[in-house]
Parts: structure tokens; C-alpha cells; sequence
């Protein structure tokens, strides 16, 4: 299935190609619970961003490997680069336009993200 998606003001936009219904993470963590952030981890060829890269700055924080892209307008954070996959991209599943109804949430506890990053393999791999 074809998704596509943006930030709030619409300055980034991309397409994304994930199974139906959407299978997410809600994680615990810092940053994640603060946003709101349900994760849709796909390979970066399943993502292509339409418009915006001239948009986006990065922030990094601990070890330094998830790399958070924000719009610099709206601020807000539609996709990233994460700490488990760094070779694929880490979509907020609700900045997809509009949100699937078909999405099934599963809780990830990133707060103990050593102890629980190996459960997020299954999930990258859909």
C-alpha cells in the first residue's frame, strides 16, 4: 500500500510503501512519548521524500546514531533516521495523510532500549 504524508504546514512531504493495515511502536522513550511519535520503519527504498529536504535540520542527542529531522517551519518531526536501523527510515505513522484506520499499535519499551531493541527487528522487516 502507498501512503503519503507531511509535516503540520505541508512544507515536507513524502510517500511511503508499507503492508495494510500499518503494524506501529509507540515508544516510551524521552523524545518519543514528549511527541506523540508511532513508528512505521521501512527501508529508505520504500520512502521517498516529494518535497522539503531544504526544510529539514537534524538534531542528535546521546549516542548520536538517530539522526531527528524537523521542519523548520512547523517543527514538526515526520520521519527519521533511527538508533535500531540506521540504514532504513523511522516514519510517524501520524503525519500519514490521512491517519490508517487499519493500524494496529504495539507498545515498545524505549525507556530500557538496550533490553528492548531486539523486539523491533519483526517489526522493520514488514
Amino acid at each position: 500500500m502507498n501512503y503519503s504524508g507531511s509535516c503540520h504546514c505541508g512544507a515536507v512531504a513524502f510517500e511511503v510503501e508499507a503492508p495494510e493495515p500499518l503494524r506501529v511502536l509507540d515508544c516510551n522513550c524521552s523524545i518519543c512519548a514528549k511527541a506523540g511519535f508511532l513508528h512505521l520503519i521501512v527501508p529508505k527504498s520504500r520512502f521517498r521524500l516529494v518535497r522539503g529536504q531544504e526544510n529539514l535540520t537534524t538534531y542528535t542527542f546521546n549516542t548520536g546514531v538517530a539522526k531527528h529531522t524537523f521542519c523548520r517551519t512547523c517543527g514538526m518531526k515526520p520521519f527519521y533516521t533511527p538508533r535500531s536501523h540506521p540504514q532504513d527510515v523511522d516514519v510517524n505513522a501520524r503525519c500519514l495523510d490521512p491517519i490508517p484506520s487499519a493500524m494496529t499499535v504495539e507498545p515498545f519499551d524505549g525507556r530500557n532500549w538496550e533490553a528492548s531493541a531486539p523486539s523491533i527487528a519483526s517489526v522493520a522487516k514488514e
